[in-house]
């Protein structure tokens, strides 16, 4: 771990980077997938399945068996985490409905907005050595309440051709339609382009590794949106000397755990707090199963000591952490100052991992920055606001000439013929 004392201001840009994900060095493969599976359909992606999955796939579709298998599998004490992780999370996002209301802007203009929700999404959920289920609540659970017609869902299948039993029973306890078994490259490409199998989407959500996220970006410059411009996970620590070290160095932890390229930070007020966290991070690491992972992570960690409270604020605006965790004394005054941050906890007792599972907010949040000028996935991501106006013959005399004016001095004058044309009938009307 990186200790850095009092950085200059001049320096903190620097200092804040986060490693480069160089996508061009991806580009070739990931352009090729897309294009096998853009002409191939199915055939690609059970040949790429082959090839990176290590598995023969005689269909994609997950079928109502294996759903029932799933049940089966998972333990009802995992259930009743999911469930309650569910309505959790089915509460937060349900409360951010917005009801629209028609606005006369003056006599005879009325205008209004409507939230139309997406009619296909296309929900990835990352297989491999952490099967992220809880993701499935973060991505359908508020798909299902905005009213999407059609909710797909891609995972990878492990080398039986079996996707993860606790994958499945999140799906359906969070109302996904359908679900089918592709991952990587192959799995954007099929919801972005659509093959005989997996049907074609609007909008794709979901993490994944630097081949998942090349590949999202390359679909939305044509053929689908994203949610987000997404990278490796990350945390920032905020801390003073009350904070606890042993809830400091699991906060830690428990971010490095996700892959070797996980962002960690610490800004502390306190000297003697950032030694005492080196130490308890040491003793922590060392029964931890993905120790090995999270030591990569830490070794370009950094915990940064600053002056005061001012100077932690200042330096984590400019850092817009993914998650920040609040542990000051004074975190409540320190919360209304945040401006950039995807996710932020507060206090002692709320870790990051109460966010990525059952409290109840969003964990498909922005990294690398990206909270400076991005949110988290909310109810929102899965509406389009269509605006509606209506005017009547009130209104064209009230806006009219102004259109007119307007448009004749943009040089448009089919526009102006449009609104002249009706100012001329309602005056032709009068006489």
């Amino acid at each position: 771990m990186n200790v850095i004392k009092y950085p200059k201001k001049e320096d903190w840009d620097e200092l804040l980077k986060r490693p480069v994900m160089d996508v061009d060095t991806l580009r070739e493969t990931v352009y090729k997938v897309l294009e096998e599976v853009k002409t191939r359909g199915d055939a690609a992606v059970k040949a790429y399945e082959k090839q990176f999955d290590r598995v023969d796939l005689s269909d994609l579709a997950v079928t109502a068996e294996e759903m029932e298998e799933a049940e089966r599998l998972v333990s009802p004490e995992l259930k009743d985490a999911l469930i309650l992780a569910h309505d959790n999370i089915r509460k937060f996002h349900a409360a951010q409905k917005i009801t629209s209301h028609k606005v006369e802007v003056c006599e005879g203009v009325t205008c209004w907005q409507k939230a139309i929700p997406i009619e296909k999404v296309g929900l990835y959920i990352p297989g491999g050595t952490a099967p992220l289920f809880s993701t499935v609540l973060m991505l359908a659970t508020p798909a299902q309440i905005a009213g999407c017609r059609e909710i797909g869902l891609c995972t990878p299948p492990d080398a039986k051709g079996k996707v993860n039993p606790a994958i499945l029973c999140a799906a359906r306890v969070a109302g996904v339609h359908r679900i089918f078994k592709a991952g990587g490259v192959q799995a954007i490409g099929a919801m972005a382009y659509g093959t005989e199998t997996i049907p074609k989407v609007y909008k794709i959500f979901g993490p994944g590794n630097q081949y998942v996220m090349a590949a999202k970006q390359q679909v939305s410059l044509h053929d689908v949106a994203i949610d987000m411009p997404a990278g490796p996970s990350e945390v920032e620590v905020l801390a003073d000397a009350s904070s606890h070290p042993v809830f400091v160095a699991a906060d830690l932890l428990s971010q490095a755990e996700h892959g070797t390229d996980s962002q960690v930070l610490l800004v502390s007020t306190d000297e003697r707090l950032i030694t005492e966290v080196q130490n308890e991070v040491e003793r922590q690491l060392a029964v931890l199963p993905r120790k090995d992972i999270a030591a990569k992570s830490l070794s370009h960690s950094k915990l940064i000591l600053v002056h005061d409270m001012d100077e932690a604020m200042e330096l984590t605006n400019r850092y817009a952490p993914e998650h920040l965790i609040i542990e000051t004394a004074d975190y409540r005054e320190a919360a209304e100052r945040v401006i950039n941050a995807g996710s932020v906890f507060l206090g002692s007792y709320t870790p990051e991992s109460a966010g990525d599972y059952a409290s109840g907010t969003n964990h498909t949040l922005p990294t690398n920055g990206y909270a400076k000028a991005y949110n988290g996935v909310n109810l929102d991501s899965y509406h389009r606001k269509v605006t509606f106006q209506e005017l009547t013959p009130q209104g064209v005399r009230a806006i009219g000439r102004a259109v007119e004016l307007m448009a004749a001095h943009e040089h448009l004058d089919a526009h102006r013929h449009a609104m002249a044309v009706r100012l001329d009938s309602l005056n032709s009307d009068a006489l």
